[in-house]
C-alpha cells in the first residue's frame, strides 16, 4: 500500500515532464513461452514466476494481447516494423540462420525511427530476420564466416548488436558482435534429441548453448550500466529477444530442478529471475523511474516442450486456450503483455482491451510526437492512452489479424473471431500433418465446415463452431479481412501496394467475400 501511495506522488509530481523527457525503452521479448507459464495470468501454473508478477504489480496487465503470428520470425517482423509479415514475402513458416533479410531495404524499424528522435538502440539477442553472409559457394550454408555481413541489426536501425542469428536449435552455432561472427566455426555438431534439441551444424570455438542465455543477460545489465554513466541526455531503446525458454531447454545448473516439475518449467523460472536482474538493475542506476519496460512472449508455447509431460503435471501453459505455437487458435498467438512506468502507467491494473505485438512502432512514434511516414508501421496502433489510463479514451484497436505456421488467416473483432480455414492452420488438430510433437490424428480437412466462428465471450477456449448459425458474421468479418489485406495496411491512412499472387494460395478465400 505505502509503495503505491508513493508510486501515485512521485507520478503525480513528474507527470508535467512528460513531453521534455522521452522515456528510455526496454523491450523483453521471451521465445516460445505461454501464457498460462506466467503465474499472475495462471495462478493454476506448476511454478511461480515472481519478478513477472511483480512487474505486473507495479504496472500494467494486459489479458487481451497477441502476437501477430503464431511463429518466430513473422512475430519479430511484426513488433520491428509495425507491419505484418505476410505483407512481405514471408507468407508462412519462419527464416532459418543462413537466410537473406526479411525486412525490406529502406523500411523503417522502430530502432531507426527511434535513432531518428535522438535515441541511442541496441539488441542482445536472437534476431531471426535474416543476414546477408557472403557466400561462397551456391548453397545457403556457404558462408564466409570471416567476413562481416550485411544489412542486419546495424543497419536497421541499432547502435549495437549481440547474439545470434535465428533460434538456439538452428546453425550456424556462432556470436554475432554488430555485423560479424566473433570467430570462426572450427566443428560441426550433430542432431540432438529433446529436450535439448537442436539441429546438425558449424559451431564457433567460443560458443557454448547452455551460455547463452546468461550471456545475453550479461550484455544487457552492462548495457543499462553504461547508459546510467553516459550522462548524455539521451533516451535509450533495448531490445531484448531472448532465445529462452525455446529448445534446446538448457536451464542453468542454478535452476535444474527448480520447479521439481519439468526442464522447462525450469528455464522458465531461469527467465523470471533474469528479468529480476534486469530490473533490479534499472533501480540501482536510477533509470527504473523514467524507463518503459515491455515483458511479452513472440507466440504460444511450443509442443516441442513436451505437451504429454505437462498435463500429466496439470499445468496448462496455453492457460485454458485452444492449441499452442503454430496455430491459428487462441493458445498459438495469444501471449503474456505487461508494461511497467513508474513515471506514467498506475500500478496494479489490468486491461482486457485488445492490443498486438506490433503496436509498438506506433506507441514509439506518438511517445516522442513523431510523425509516421504513409509507408511504415501500417498495422501498428498507440497503446500510449492505454498506458497513461486516459479516460474515455478510444479503443487502441477493434480487430487483429491472426497467421499461422501454414499461411491460414483468422480475424478478431472485440468478440468475434473467423477462420479462414477448416484446420488449425498449424500442428494442433485438425489438422492433415501433425506434427511429431502432438500425437493427434490426421484429419480430412474436407470433411469439415470450411470457416470457424467462435464467439470469445461465451467461449474463450474455441469449443463451438458457430459459423451456421451466424452467417452475417462470417460475411462482414470476411470482407474486413479482405479489405484488410488489399489495402496494404489496416490502419487509417493512404494505401499500400499489394501483392498477392498465385503463389500466395492460402488467399482463395477471398472470391467468398465481395466487397
Amino acid at each position: 500500500m505505502i509503495r503505491r501511495v508513493l508510486a501515485a506522488v512521485v507520478l503525480a509530481l513528474v507527470a508535467p515532464l512528460r513531453a521534455a523527457t522521452p522515456p528510455n525503452i526496454v523491450y523483453i521479448l521471451a521465445d516460445d513461452l505461454g501464457i498460462g507459464d506466467v503465474s499472475c495470468y495462471n495462478p493454476q501454473s506448476a511454478w511461480r514466476t515472481p519478478h513477472l508478477d511483480r512487474l505486473a504489480r507495479e504496472g500494467l496487465r494486459f489479458t487481451d494481447a497477441h502476437a501477430a503470428s503464431s511463429l518466430c520470425t513473422p512475430s519479430r517482423y511484426a513488433i520491428l516494423t509495425g507491419r505484418y509479415a505476410w505483407r512481405g514475402r514471408l507468407k508462412q513458416g519462419v527464416l532459418q540462420g543462413y537466410h537473406p533479410p526479411l525486412i525490406e531495404a529502406g523500411r523503417p524499424t522502430v530502432a531507426s525511427f527511434l535513432q531518428q528522435h535522438g535515441y541511442t538502440t541496441a539488441a542482445f539477442g536472437k534476431w531471426h530476420l535474416g543476414l546477408d553472409w557472403v557466400r561462397t559457394g551456391p548453397q545457403l550454408e556457404n558462408v564466409d564466416f570471416a567476413k562481416p555481413f550485411a544489412n542486419g541489426p546495424v543497419t536497421l536501425g541499432f547502435d549495437r548488436f549481440f547474439g545470434i542469428s535465428a533460434s538456439l536449435d538452428m546453425p550456424p552455432y556462432v556470436w554475432l558482435a554488430d555485423d560479424r561472427a566473433t570467430t570462426v566455426p572450427a566443428t560441426t555438431i550433430a542432431d540432438s534429441p529433446a529436450p535439448k534439441l537442436w539441429r546438425a551444424g558449424p559451431i564457433g570455438p567460443d560458443f557454448k548453448m547452455e551460455d547463452v542465455q546468461p550471456r545475453l543477460i550479461e550484455k544487457a545489465t552492462a548495457y543499462l550500466g553504461e547508459r546510467a554513466a553516459a550522462r548524455d541526455g539521451k533516451p535509450f531503446f533495448l531490445y531484448l529477444p531472448l532465445a529462452a525458454p525455446h529448445t534446446p531447454i538448457l536451464p542453468t545448473r542454478e535452476f535444474e530442478g527448480k520447479t521439481h516439475a519439468t526442464s522447462y518449467g525450469d528455464f522458465v523460472t531461469q527467465v523470471d529471475a533474469d528479468v529480476g536482474t534486469l530490473l533490479a538493475a534499472l533501480e540501482r542506476h536510477g533509470l527504473a523511474q523514467n524507463t518503459l519496460v515491455i515483458f511479452t512472449s513472440d507466440n504460444g508455447f511450443a509442443p516441442a516442450a513436451d505437451v504429454p509431460a505437462h498435463a500429466r503435471i496439470n499445468h496448462d501453459p496455453s492457460g485454458g486456450y485452444r492449441g499452442y505455437k503454430s496455430d491459428l487458435f487462441e493458445g498459438g498467438h495469444r501471449i503474456p503483455f505487461i508494461a511497467s512506468w513508474p513515471a506514467t502507467i498506475h500500478p496494479g491494473r489490468t486491461n482486457a482491451e485488445l492490443v498486438e505485438q506490433l503496436d509498438l512502432f506506433a506507441t514509439c512514434a506518438e511517445l516522442v510526437d513523431g510523425k509516421l511516414p504513409a509507408s511504415a508501421a501500417e498495422d501498428s496502433v498507440s497503446l500510449l492512452p492505454l498506458f497513461r489510463g486516459e479516460k474515455n479514451a478510444p479503443a487502441s484497436r477493434t480487430t487483429l489479424v491472426s497467421h499461422s505456421a501454414e499461411g491460414r488467416f483468422a480475424i478478431r473483432d472485440t468478440r468475434w473471431k473467423l477462420l479462414l480455414w477448416p484446420g488449425s492452420g498449424g500442428w494442433s488438430s485438425p489438422t492433415p500433418t501433425p506434427s511429431v510433437w502432438l500425437k493427434v490424428e490426421r484429419t480430412d480437412l474436407a470433411t469439415l465446415p470450411p470457416f470457424q466462428l467462435y464467439d470469445l465471450v461465451a467461449d474463450p477456449a474455441e469449443t463451438k463452431n458457430v459459423a451456421a448459425e451466424h452467417p452475417e458474421i462470417v460475411q462482414r468479418l470476411g470482407r474486413l479481412l479482405r479489405e484488410t489485406i488489399e489495402r496494404g495496411r489496416s490502419t487509417p491512412g493512404t494505401a499500400q501496394p499489394v501483392k498477392l499472387g498465385p503463389e500466395w494460395p492460402q488467399t482463395a478465400w477471398m472470391t467468398q467475400f465481395e466487397p
